[in-house]
């Protein structure tokens, strides 16, 4: 039996059952679809995201909240077509949504990601 040569992956060197060759095709762009909430997330500068993301770890929902006053103040979101306002109430409800689920631990671990994604976000802003 034929072995794969470098740069080959197994089932390109074994001929196909089906009669037909594999098809190979190329990705051309690959966009994440973001819910209203994930989208509101401020672009904010880099050691206001990492403050957040501190505040959002000891405090859930703190930094949250502290993001959506960013929001007011000028940082850009996924959400172009939407008034600041409307941002800044979605950031407000996801600090809420936070705060009131952190007594099962989901809202601590949502703030702590929500967080992350700031600092994420801050860094391809920069």
């Amino acid at each position: 039996e034929p072995s794969p040569k470098d740069g080959e992956s197994a089932a390109a060197a074994e001929p196909s059952r089906g009669g037909t060759a594999p098809s190979s095709g190329v990705v051309v762009q690959v966009r994440e679809k973001k819910g209203p909430l994930r989208a509101a997330i401020p672009y904010m500068p880099f050691p206001v995201a990492v403050i957040c993301l501190f505040l959002n770890t000891f405090v859930p929902g703190l930094g949250t909240f502290v993001s959506a006053f960013t929001v007011l103040c000028g940082a850009r979101t996924d959400l172009p077509d939407r008034h600041k306002c409307c941002v800044f109430w979605l950031n407000i409800a996801a600090a809420l949504i936070q705060i009131l689920t952190a007594i099962v631990m989901v809202g601590w671990i949502m703030s702590i990601f929500w967080g992350m994604d700031m600092v994420i976000l801050a860094s391809k802003y920069s």
